[in-house]
């Protein structure tokens, strides 16, 4: 059964490439919108099992976003951490069984820490929510977009410059130039509530500085620098004083400045007024 509705997800999204949308009207079993439930019906044909819980999808939504949205993005599309649409274990969970297992025992093997507080009623949201991304991207019929642009620019911009502390990292006329222009009101929303997934830089005060890092040798020596490059091999860094050293990343701990500090303690400070003013001051910037 697990297998089946994974394949039929597939089955379904090669379908799509394949036939236009008035042969995909035609196809028996594909509904245009909506959620379908009858014998024959959308649900039917894309695997989907029974349609996730509304209310507990919500509730499970609250605790996701604080806890797991900074790793596999704010609708678990992935960032740091995989895509968990994507993925075998939340494809093949009916109830939660599988992901309440892995989010209260982590993924020691993966980088994912455990969460052992979250009461088993709490996991099953968590999963409903889950099971709604999936049938989100399955079945595009059922997606609304909603405008976000409900705030007060002029609000937005004082809080830019004031509470918020954004200018302190961030240039009007450097990264967020013409940032109003580049994206739409929901994607510029989300690149400053969900950072990890590619939020602003590339050009800012904070972009124009190096990356700091610490490399701490098996003898226990740290030596801290700006970073010159790293990937799954080796790493390279220029200490205090200019000089220039590599090692073999296996050999050596790594801990690189978290640049995004500033965004995720903001995150305990936003209000709803403050992110809805300061996404209609951005859309401004054109």
């Amino acid at each position: 059964m697990h297998l089946a509705k994974h394949l039929c997800i597939c089955a379904f999204m090669l379908a799509t490439a394949i036939f236009p949308a008035s042969a995909q009207e035609d196809m028996p079993g594909v509904g245009r919108g909506g959620r379908g439930g009858g014998r024959g019906g959308t649900r039917d044909f894309l695997g989907l099992g029974p349609a996730p819980d509304a209310s507990a999808a919500a509730r499970g939504e609250k605790l996701y976003a604080p806890n797991c949205g900074f790793c596999h993005g704010e609708k678990a599309r992935g960032a740091s951490g995989p895509n968990l649409v994507r993925s075998e274990l939340v494809l093949h969970d009916e109830v939660g069984e599988l992901i309440g297992d892995a989010i209260s025992k982590g993924r020691a093997d993966k980088g994912m820490p455990p969460f052992p507080a979250f009461t088993q009623a709490q996991l099953t949201d968590i999963a409903q929510y889950l099971h709604l991304q999936v049938e989100l991207v399955a079945n595009r019929g059922i997606y609304k977009r909603l405008n976000v642009v409900t705030g007060d620019a002029k609000a937005g911009e004082a809080y830019f410059n004031g509470a918020g502390g954004c200018a302190g990292c961030h240039s009007v006329t450097c990264d967020l130039a013409h940032i109003g222009a580049k994206y739409q009101p929901e994607q510029l929303q989300n690149r400053f509530i969900w950072p990890g997934a590619g939020g602003f830089g590339g050009g800012g005060r904070a972009a124009a500085r190096a990356q700091r890092v610490t490399v701490t040798l098996p003898s226990g020596q740290s030596i801290t620098g700006t970073l010159k490059q790293m990937d799954d091999i080796d790493i390279s860094i220029y200490d205090a004083s200019g000089a220039y050293h590599s090692w073999p990343r296996e050999s050596v701990r790594v801990e690189l400045e978290d640049r995004l500090a500033g965004h995720r303690k903001l995150l305990d400070k936003y209000t709803d007024a403050d992110m809805h003013n300061l996404t209609a001051w951005l859309v401004t910037l054109k």
